[in-house]
């Protein structure tokens, strides 16, 4: 493994560099060319096999001074993870990932963004009996990891903004420190920015991160900034000097250059 930040092609004066990357060291080398402030590195299940190699790559960036989290897992067995999946082989994966990555986090002084669940599972069904299973499996977890995850919101379901009880049920009595991602919190609501100042003016005190991604508000679509239709104007001030990195898609043939998080860099610095 050698890592070493070179002068970039295109390198500008640009603030905020905060980019994600694969546990990959052809991405890692790309992202560290733009000298970023922070990389989040996404992990997979087969991450968790070589956890040595995680932290090698943690202690290699952190002693570039870049600031380092790391994105749980969102699969198993090419399954989306679930908090409350009725399958034990699904729980047991997520309390044992969860238990790695905290031990991982504690011993590195980082923290790691971590999904309730995703879109069209059993965590979409907002149902009371499936809320108040969502909160005992969070305490559950609470216990493992102590305050080294940052709880991300999703497009639907139980942990997104459609949730009405979302504050009052689970983020308020447990005091969870968030993860907002701007494009999946204006998906659950439609699209509608002003909706989205509401839902920032009221949860915002309790993001600890940010993932900035732009969308048209009706799929997930992780749109570079300014590509959609998300007010990032009106959006700044809620961020302020809290961590977040521009968690942009690229596609597949797009991995190993992240320069479209790096037009949303200078899209939001001019905002």
């Amino acid at each position: 493994m050698n890592l070493s930040p070179r002068p970039a092609k295109e390198m500008r004066s640009i603030q905020h560099i905060r980019l994600k990357a694969a546990i990959d060291q052809e991405q890692i080398q790309d992202r560290i060319t733009y000298h970023p402030d922070i990389i989040e590195l996404h992990l997979t299940e087969k991450n968790l096999q070589n956890p040595n190699e995680m932290v090698s790559y943690i202690r290699l960036l952190k002693a570039m001074g870049i600031r380092v989290y790391l994105h749980h897992p969102m699969k198993h067995h090419g399954r989306y993870l679930d908090i409350i999946s009725s399958s034990p082989e699904m729980r047991q994966f997520y309390d044992w990932s969860c238990e790695l990555l905290a031990f991982i986090c504690r011993e590195e002084h980082i923290k790691c963004i971590i999904h309730c669940h995703y879109s069209d599972s059993e965590s979409t069904f907002m149902d009371k009996a499936n809320r108040y299973e969502m909160r005992r499996r969070i305490e559950e977890i609470l216990h493992i990891c102590d305050r080294s995850f940052l709880w991300e919101d999703t497009t639907h379901g139980i942990f997104s903004a459609q949730n009405p009880h979302l504050l009052t049920e689970i983020v308020q009595p447990l005091h969870l420190p968030l993860n907002i991602d701007i494009s999946h919190s204006f998906i659950a609501l439609k699209g509608n920015n002003r909706a989205l100042e509401q839902h920032l003016e009221t949860f915002a005190s309790h993001a600890h991160y940010f993932h900035l991604v732009d969308s048209l508000g009706i799929e997930h679509d992780s749109l570079p900034l300014g590509k959609g239709n998300i007010n990032w104007k009106m959006v700044k001030p809620f961020i302020g000097d809290t961590d977040f990195i521009f968690e942009i898609d690229l596609s597949e043939s797009h991995y190993l250059d992240c320069r479209l998080m790096i037009e949303s860099a200078e899209y939001f610095n001019k905002v």
